[in-house]
C-alpha cells in the first residue's frame, strides 16, 4: 500500500481524515468537520503545509510523552499526531508527515 489519506465519518455524523503511511499506520489525524467537503479542505491544507518543517509544533505532555501538531499559515492546527514514547520517535513521525503529506490519493473508509 502506498501512503494515502483516509476520509472517515464518525458515529456522530461528522467527518475527519487520517494521513496513513505506506505501512498503514496513522501519521496524523484531523479535527472533526461538519461536512466531507470541509474535511477535504483540511486534506488540501495538509498537502500544502506538510513539507514545510516550520509548520510543525512539538509538544510534550504529561509523563514525558511527546506529540506534534501540523499548523497552517494562519497558525490553526490541521492535524495531530499520536503520542510517542520519545522525542526521537516523534521526530521520525514528523519526517514521515513531511515525506507523505503531499500524497494525492484519498480513500473513503
Amino acid at each position: 500500500m502506498a501512503a494515502q489519506f483516509e476520509l472517515k465519518t464518525a458515529k456522530n455524523g461528522k467527518h475527519f481524515f487520517n494521513l496513513l503511511a505506506a505501512n498503514g499506520e496513522i501519521i496524523l489525524t484531523s479535527q472533526m468537520y461538519a461536512s466531507a467537503s470541509g474535511a477535504r479542505k483540511g486534506i488540501a491544507a495538509v498537502q500544502a503545509n506538510a513539507s514545510q518543517g516550520d509548520r510543525y509544533e512539538r509538544r510534550q505532555g504529561k509523563k514525558g510523552k511527546s506529540h506534534f501538531v501540523l499548523k497552517s499559515t494562519n497558525h490553526r492546527v490541521i492535524g495531530t499526531s499520536e503520542t510517542y514514547s520519545s522525542k526521537a520517535a516523534m521526530e521520525k513521525g514528523i519526517q514521515a508527515a513531511m515525506k507523505n503529506g503531499n500524497v494525492k490519493k484519498t480513500v473513503i473508509a
